[in-house]
């Protein structure tokens, strides 16, 4: 067990409202969250985590064994829950199982209990256990409307929604999803996805000035207009069909263009294949830990994310525009309606449609000055996705959960 931080403390001299976080493992983009909500003087916060992935476990999809090398159980109250799956893991819904939860949320007594989606056994395993003990649960899941269901995976979507006493969007095509199952518009409450836009922000001013010398180290050419892919070499992310467009860019363009590949995963080995038989000009950089993600956005001009509808956010746009650079996203992306507004913070296109994206990237390359201009306008955009956002959405669904009322 961590300690709690030491905001954890009485407020306006009033017992703070007990939260319990539910998650499946310690994850980079959510620690900075919980270490603010543990100084809120309103809340009294502890997150159960049902595991702690090993370097091999944590690497899964990235193509190498690693740890993130920035703190993620610092800060805030957090507990180990015995995991007794079989095979343990973070990618499969087994692969978290934690029966011990319901005694553990019996001693610790909470005003609600916040869980992340349904993914996991360990979050039904949590909603199960609120049920039975008269605690109210709030979900934060990702889940929207951009892929097809069948119409019987609707229906247990319904069934499985009314159990919630109150539901935290990530963005607007998941305020959707629970508006089309049925959930409560008063119920529905504005908690987005979020990075920290002050830390990126300073790491790319602190970065202007070494941006030529950043960019000898990753492989980048000087002068080349540079389109970043960050992420997982994975299907759903669908990093070749980047490769694929700037393979369609016209001679002059092409020859000024350079994709800078971030990450790792399965599909390297073809990525580098289609690479060198479309005469792409490719910096693979390989995984990229969490201390060193300034420096590929500081060496781009572009960020690409082509994903399809399994890209529920993509919390690299959020990154790359605190960065002050534009993102180009496939229509599927579930951040597009948010994040990027097109002809101002990036632009979108229709997942697949390579030529299209090619056409994108034309007018990238064609226009010196359109990505700063874009990435200035997405710096002051990515603005209003932030912790205080988030905060005030899981606090107001305590505080009213705490009054005995649903949200």
């Amino acid at each position: 067990m961590t300690a709690p931080a030491s905001g954890q403390a009485m407020g306006y001299g009033r017992a703070p409202h007990r939260l319990v976080i539910v998650e499946t493992h310690p994850i980079q983009y959510k620690a900075p969250l919980f270490r603010k909500l543990a100084a809120v003087p309103e809340l009294d916060v502890t997150v159960l985590y049902a595991m702690e992935p090993s370097p091999v476990e944590q690497g899964a999809g990235f193509g190498a064994s690693f740890a993130w090398d920035v703190p993620l159980r610092t800060g805030y109250r957090s507990e180990l829950l015995e995991n007794r799956a079989r095979h343990p893991s973070v990618t499969t819904f087994r692969g978290c199982d934690t029966p011990g939860i319901a005694r553990r949320l019996r001693e610790l007594r909470p005003d609600a209990v916040l869980v992340n989606g349904w993914v996991a056994k360990t979050c039904l395993q949590a909603l199960r256990a609120c049920r039975r003990l008269g605690i109210p649960c709030l979900v934060r899941g990702e889940a929207n409307l951009l892929r097809p269901r069948a119409a019987w995976k609707h229906l247990l979507h319904r069934l499985l929604l009314r159990q919630y006493a109150g539901y935290l969007a990530i963005g607007s095509a998941n305020r959707e999803f629970y508006r089309f199952h049925g959930c409560p518009e008063e119920r529905i409450l504005w908690a987005p996805y979020v990075v920290d836009n002050d830390f990126f922000a300073a790491q790319a001013a602190a970065r202007t000035a070494r941006r030529a010398e950043i960019r000898a180290a990753l492989g980048v050419a000087p002068q080349a207009t540079v389109f970043l892919f960050c992420g997982k070499l994975q299907p759903k992310k669908r990093p070749l069909d980047l490769l694929r467009a700037v393979g369609q860019l016209p001679a002059d363009c092409r020859a000024r263009a350079q994709v800078l590949v971030a990450g790792d995963g399965e599909l390297r080995a073809e990525c580098e294949r289609v690479a060198r038989e479309l005469g792409v000009a490719t910096a693979f950089a390989g995984f990229i830990n969490q201390s060193r993600l300034p420096e590929v956005y500081a060496a781009a001009d572009v960020l690409v994310l082509p994903s399809d509808a399994g890209e529920t956010w993509g919390l690299v746009v959020n990154e790359a525009m605190a960065s002050g650079r534009p993102a180009v996203v496939s229509r599927a992306v579930g951040c597009a309606a948010d994040l990027v507004l097109p002809g101002q913070t990036g632009e979108v296109f229709e997942l697949g449609d390579t030529a299209a994206l090619a056409g994108i990237l034309t007018r990238y390359l064609r226009e010196p000055a359109l990505a700063a201009r874009q990435g200035t306008a997405a710096s002051r955009h990515i603005q209003s996705f932030s912790y205080q956002q988030v905060i005030a959405g899981i606090l107001t669904a305590v505080q009213t959960c705490a009054r005995g009322a649903r949200c």
